[in-house]
């Protein structure tokens, strides 16, 4: 073989860019077994395959890198330099391979879900415990947050995705229309709106209102299926655990929607659906269209649509069917029951 230049790293046109796995896999098998047949029986090579192999990276560093005789073979000063640097880049694209298998097999990773704040706090916290116990690896970020920091938070990439009351508009989102729930009067067991198995609108006319504030997706969905017909609720909160306790107390009523009834779990309310079909709030599922999910984010897109399809009907929830690109999930019709004592 003709005399090769030494390695030069600071030569303007040093390919190490081209470096291959099986070039540093048959480098540090030759240098440790110190025999052509050993090594490339070890790489699983014919030998002229294996000769091949560090020909051509001899060619590429511009260094030889074994002496060889007809008896031994021994790395030079230029391979025995490069031996470690060699093992470290090995191992390191080991490590690499196998973190993005254990990411793709949904082993490792992370996936931040932005959801509105009765969603995280009711609906959600069984099936993310069971999420966890089925992808235990897979770190969760879950922000409790109203419909406009939803949408913030997927389209500046700080969720991965989102339950929002919001139908945004923005051309870099994908909106799928997720559930909707209708909205219930929630009212003492003593109040005569009580013994109503579904009371109108109208029959709330004149009544004390217990609101939420106008930013929150339930003032909102109520303002929007209500046009011309403003609410003027005597006491505005923020929670709806304030609001539930406001009603306990007697001050007013309250028009919650389905999903949000938990809070007013006290054995001296009840909960009636609203007879008028159209008064319902629409929860979308958000996520970047321009950019593809990780498989850990995949992972609960999907979890999300199966939870949503799964389990007893829920009185007042409709589930809507799931997009093309996900399997077909169950549909749950608009409810005719009440609740009774889940109000």
């Amino acid at each position: 073989m003709n005399q090769l230049a030494p390695l030069s790293p600071s030569a303007p046109d040093f390919p190490l860019a081209n470096l291959s796995a099986r070039q540093l896999a048959a480098f540090v098998a030759l240098a440790e077994e110190r025999s052509f047949t050993r090594a490339a029986a070890r790489c699983h090579l014919s030998q002229p395959a294996f000769s091949a192999l560090i020909r051509t990276l001899e060619d590429g560093l511009g260094a030889r890198l074994f002496d060889r005789t007809t008896r031994t073979v021994e790395p030079t000063a230029e391979g025995a330099l490069f031996l470690e640097p060699a093992r470290r880049l090995l191992q390191d694209m080991r490590l690499a391979a196998d973190d993005l298998r254990d990411h793709v097999a949904r082993r490792r990773g992370r996936v931040a879900l932005a959801a509105l704040p009765a969603l995280a706090a009711g609906w959600l916290p069984p099936h993310l415990a069971a999420f966890r116990r089925a992808y235990p690896g897979i770190e969760l970020d879950l922000a409790d947050v109203l419909s406009e920091s939803c949408v913030e938070r997927v389209r500046s990439g700080r969720a991965d995705l989102a339950l929002a009351a919001l139908r945004a508009t923005a051309p870099e989102l994908s909106v799928e229309p997720f559930l909707s729930d209708v909205f219930f009067l929630v009212c003492r067991r003593d109040h005569p709106l009580a013994r109503r198995r579904r009371p109108s609108l109208a029959e709330l006319e004149g009544q004390p209102l217990i609101g939420l504030a106008r930013h929150s997706s339930v003032r909102q969905a109520l303002d929007a299926a209500l046009p011309g017909r403003p609410l003027a609720p005597v006491l505005t909160l923020e929670q709806l655990s304030s609001v539930a306790g406001m009603v306990v107390a007697g001050l007013g009523v309250t028009l919650v929607p389905a999903l949000t009834l938990f809070h007013f779990a006290h054995p001296d309310l009840v909960a009636r659906p609203i007879a008028e079909t159209g008064l319902q709030r629409h929860i979308y599922l958000i996520r970047r269209r321009d950019r593809a999910l990780s498989a850990a984010a995949e992972a609960m897109a999907q979890s999300l649509w199966r939870w949503a399809g799964e389990g007893p009907r829920r009185p007042g929830i409709t589930v809507h069917a799931a997009p093309a690109s996900t399997p077909a999930r169950m549909t749950v019709g608009p409810a005719t029951a009440t609740p009774g004592r889940r109000g």
